[in-house]
């Protein structure tokens, strides 16, 4: 995954559960260190822990008090950790958000990225705590890995968390799945679909779920756009959509505009792009939909302008991205 990362020009990795016993601390300095040569910095995960928690996964009880943290923290700084991943959060109560609140005031002095899972909404904490990069608080793609029940609602209601949970941004729903799930289930969800949420849904890191196998499986200009999506999204701006059926967006970053749209209606669904919503003029970009290229994408230039709309025809639980120039 670290070379994975590096290929892709992504900046991190994360090393989840149990790497504290299936890794050990001697090999994972030794991880860090090929990663760091790579350009690629590791994140690592944690059990909050405590009574509201019983998950028996490892590392836990670590980040209970100050003193615990500034023990792990300080250990984890040395070990050239860039971040972690806290999971398993309990409730809403005053003493939860105190320890998350906590957690955040004493993670920033060591530069750690933060990302929560098993979690509350941010409510905003990400403007006081910069750090604190992601937060799940969602039934994200791993949910629809566990049965064919969860996999058949993904199309509606990733075409519904645009316009409620990722409202509050930021939203880790570890996205795309090009490829497949896993062997219990079968995705619903059109390859261009899965592609379309990388422009759609909004998180500080975004933690795709698409394997290195899998990515060597899709065509070279799929890795491309991905490879050549900006960190961080300038701007954002609803064209069009209603929840639960469809939904486009465009963002702008790195100096250009990028638009993802998926449709999860009972049929085709038609929606015309107006190059006024997108900074007036001519516009030209790379389309991606779905398609007959390996394993199931298309590509074509496209141009249109203002009183000559681009027009796109999207398929039951498809989707497309634009790239513009």
């Amino acid at each position: 995954f670290v070379d994975y990362a590096a290929r892709m020009g992504w900046r991190y990795t994360l090393v989840d559960a149990l790497w504290d016993t299936q890794i050990g601390e001697p090999k994972m300095r030794e991880l860090i260190e090929y990663a760091r040569g790579k350009g690629v910095s590791v994140l690592v995960w944690y059990n909050s822990a405590g009574d509201w928690n019983q998950a028996p996964q490892t590392p836990r009880s670590k980040l209970l008090d100050h003193a615990s943290r500034a023990r792990e923290f300080g250990k984890l700084k040395a070990m050239g950790v860039a971040g972690l991943k806290v999971d398993f959060f309990g409730g809403d109560g005053s003493s939860m958000i105190a320890y998350y609140l906590d957690l955040l005031a004493d993670s920033a002095p060591y530069g750690f990225q933060m990302n929560f899972h098993g979690s509350t909404l941010p409510r905003g904490w990400q403007r006081t705590w910069p750090h604190l990069q992601t937060m799940e608080a969602v039934r994200g793609l791993e949910f629809a890995t566990f049965e064919q029940a969860n996999a058949d609602r993904v199309p509606v209601h990733a075409a519904t968390l645009p316009f409620t949970r990722n409202v509050f941004d930021p939203m880790d729903f570890t996205p795309l799945a090009m490829v497949r799930l896993n062997d219990r289930v079968q995705r619903r969800t059109s390859p261009a679909f899965e592609l379309a949420q990388s422009v759609l849904f909004v998180s500080g890191i975004q933690h795709y779920a698409e394997t290195a196998e899998g990515m060597e499986q899709v065509p070279g200009y799929v890795r491309d756009f991905l490879a050549g999506l900006p960190e961080v999204w300038d701007e954002s701006r609803f064209l069009d959509g209603y929840p639960g059926q469809y939904v486009v967006f465009a963002r702008q970053g790195g100096g250009h505009w990028f638009v993802g749209g998926i449709n999860a209606g009972p049929g085709p669904r038609k929606v015309r792009l107006d190059a006024g919503s997108l900074g007036g003029g001519v516009q030209s970009g790379l389309l991606i939909t779905d398609g007959g290229d390996v394993p199931g994408f298309a590509r074509r230039r496209v141009e249109f302008a203002p009183g000559r709309p681009l027009e796109l025809e999207l398929p039951v639980a498809g989707g497309f991205v634009l790239q513009l120039d």
